[in-house]
């Protein structure tokens, strides 16, 4: 019989196929093929001899074939799965040059976010495009893409980190006479919700949002100190806007203003983060936008030095004159972004520096530029906190600038700042950078007076509960006040410090928190608090006064506090006869509010807030004001939007 012919041969070549085929599919190499191969020949018993032998011949001829098919199908495998990373990776990498190129070369100067033609989704997967200009080379412009889906994805996006905000309640005067807290002229809160709303097309989380420093991210007129005082005060009282039957009180500060030619020389160090995480458009390209404004201010008798961190730290420029403006500006143009974020070594690194360099009754700084997203080395935030208060004792001080989105600890840098004796702004367009460090530059470098204290004390006569507006990380024990071992906050050169109060007038109900009444104390008499009776509980308050604000301050090298006293009388006044500034630091408020949702917001919407801000709007010289009011419009489209959703 023909064994080509034959059937029990044709199974056994199939059966042999199929087992060579089942065995390349699964990935199996060579060796183990071959020995299945000849096991699964081996099997069937009734094969005659003769036959199986012919088969063995053909075997050898067919391991040929079989062998380097199987091999080469292996390598093929083994490329593809190696190949594929590296040439996603390439892509990736391509696409954030190109997009680094592009940005550093294109004509022009946006200034801004776009104020027309955008149409928002809130997190929608397609991109938005969002006009950024990045002054690198003077001539740079670029569309700036945002997605809607790429926040806390993926390396380099854990997520923004922001410090959980509980609004300050109401509180009754008989129990709580004394409110007590540290300034704040911090704006980074106001810069990133402006993000959230015309950058990004979506209404910011409430912890984003901290009512003060949006308050204070804006200019008011109040008249400066006329004496040696570096501060002045500027007290007011009106109707509450969205209240009525409450009063609101204002508290400012206005900071004394140094001509730029009176400047003190300045030592700063620029603590520049160049970690993997700021390789995005926003992020370094903008910052060394940023700081080439800063570094064109500087004089003959500044000094500059550039520290820079990524995976380790290293000293970029040693501290150098500001007249060699050419120098600093190249060492900026040529950063790049690469590696893990050690920002606890770059610190340390930063105030050696700046301690070696330090100049006498002058401006001494690290400025710290950043997206927070620290993870190698020292990340701890209570270990870094540490470390910079330490600092800052030494008359180094600190500013924090926040970049970018996707991972920006804004806990973190908040936090830094306010140990540091700085300020912490965020950076979201070119326009911010000059804001910041060259139209304020002397109040972000230039501190007049540290750890400043206010307490105010309401007369029970006429209040019977406040709460005030913000400020609730900013809070202190009424002790504190007093005490100058306890940090406060710093104010700069022509600093406007703004703190509103909600005022309840005796008479008025309002729901306060209360405890049960003490077991093992006296009674109190009305008007007093439990815990702490008063020795002259049957003093007649001064009944004309609503309230006296004490202020504690020191001088930037001093370690003394020095004490003011300012009453404030209420006359009665509406809201409408404030003046505007009072006017549009409610307007803000109440859009504060509104963005966290607060339980307090009373009558307050988004029209009502447009209308108060457009009528306050004032002189506004470079636009801030106009431009809150297309934030406000955006809120309000965005939350109508929201509403619809959930119906």
């Amino acid at each position: 019989m023909n064994p080509e012919n034959d059937p029990r041969h044709d199974e056994l070549r199939d059966r042999l196929l199929e087992q060579a085929l089942a065995e390349v599919l699964a990935g199996a190499g060579p060796p183990d093929l071959t020995d299945k191969i000849l096991a699964a020949a081996e099997q069937p018993e009734s094969i005659p001899v003769q036959q199986k032998e012919r088969v063995m011949k053909k075997r050898s001829r067919w391991l040929k074939i079989a062998l380097p098919a199987s091999a080469a199908c292996l390598v093929l495998g083994v490329m593809v799965c190696l190949l594929l990373p590296a040439t996603q990776s390439a892509r990736e990498a391509a696409r954030r040059a190109s997009m680094r190129s592009k940005s550093e070369r294109i004509h022009g100067l946006y200034d801004g976010y776009p104020s027309t033609g955008l149409s928002f989704e809130p997190r929608t997967a397609e991109p938005i495009r969002v006009d950024y200009d990045f002054d690198i080379d003077e001539d740079i412009t670029r569309p700036f893409v945002v997605f809607g889906n790429e926040y806390g994805r993926g390396p380099g996006r854990g997520g923004d980190k922001y410090d959980m905000v509980v609004e300050n309640p109401f509180r009754a005067v008989k129990d709580h006479p004394l409110s007590t807290f540290s300034i704040d002229v911090d704006t980074a809160s106001y810069a990133n919700v402006r993000r959230f709303l015309l950058g990004e097309g979506r209404l910011p989380p409430p912890d984003a949002v901290r009512i003060e420093e949006m308050i204070n991210y804006f200019d008011y007129d109040y008249a400066g100190p006329t004496d040696a005082t570096p501060l002045a005060a500027h007290l007011a009282v009106a109707g509450c806007p969205w209240r009525p039957e409450h009063r609101l009180v204002r508290v400012a500060l206005k900071g004394k203003v140094f001509p730029q030619k009176e400047r003190p020389a300045s030592n700063l160090v620029f603590l520049l983060d160049v970690s993997g995480s700021m390789d995005m458009p926003d992020k370094l390209p903008l910052l060394k936008a940023g700081m080439k404004l800063l570094a064109r201010q500087m004089r003959e008798n500044d000094r500059v030095a550039i520290v820079v961190y990524a995976g380790a730290e290293g000293l970029v420029l040693p501290s150098t004159s500001g007249a060699n403006r050419e120098e600093i500006l190249e060492k900026l143009g040529s950063l790049q972004a690469g590696g893990s974020t050690n920002g606890g070594a770059g610190i340390e690194l930063a105030y050696r520096i700046a301690q070696e360099n330090f100049i006498t009754d002058g401006v001494n700084r690290v400025i710290l530029c950043t997206d927070g997203d620290f993870n190698v080395g020292t990340t701890s935030t209570a270990e870094l906190t540490r470390m910079v208060e330490d600092r800052a004792r030494s008359g180094v001080f600190l500013s924090v600038l926040g970049f970018g989105r996707g991972n920006l600890n804004d806990a973190m840098m908040e936090t830094l700042s306010n140990k540091g004796n700085g300020n912490y702004a965020y950076i979201d367009t070119i326009n911010e950078a000059r804001k910041v460090l060259v139209r304020q530059m002397g109040a972000t470098l230039v501190t007049i007076a540290k750890d400043v204290k206010i307490q105010v004390e309401f007369n029970p006569a006429r209040v019977a509960a406040y709460r005030l507006i913000g400020y609730e990380n900013r809070m202190l024990a009424k002790e504190d006040f007093n005490d100058d071992k306890k940090d406060a906050g710093e104010i700069g050169a022509g600093h406007t410090v703004t703190a509103l109060y909600e005022v309840v007038p005796v008479g008025a109900t309002v729901e306060t928190p209360s405890v049960d009444p003490l077991k093992y104390q006296p009674a109190a008499a009305p008007g007093e608090t439990q815990e702490s009776p008063s020795p002259a509980a049957d003093a007649s308050p001064a009944t004309d006064e609503l309230l006296t604000v004490k202020l504690r301050y020191k001088e930037p090298n001093a370690d003394v506090s020095k004490r003011l006293e300012f009453p404030l009388v209420d006359r009665g006044a509406s809201f409408g006869q404030a003046n505007h500034d009072f006017q549009f630091a409610a307007s803000v408020a109440a859009a504060g509010m509104l963005l966290r949702n607060s339980r307090y917001k009373g009558t307050a919407t988004y029209d009502a807030v447009l209308e108060m801000a457009t009528a306050a709007k004032g002189a506004d010289p470079h636009g801030y004001r106009a431009e809150f009011l297309k934030m406000v419009h955006r809120a309000k489209d965005l939350a109508g939007r929201s509403e619809k959703s959930e119906e």
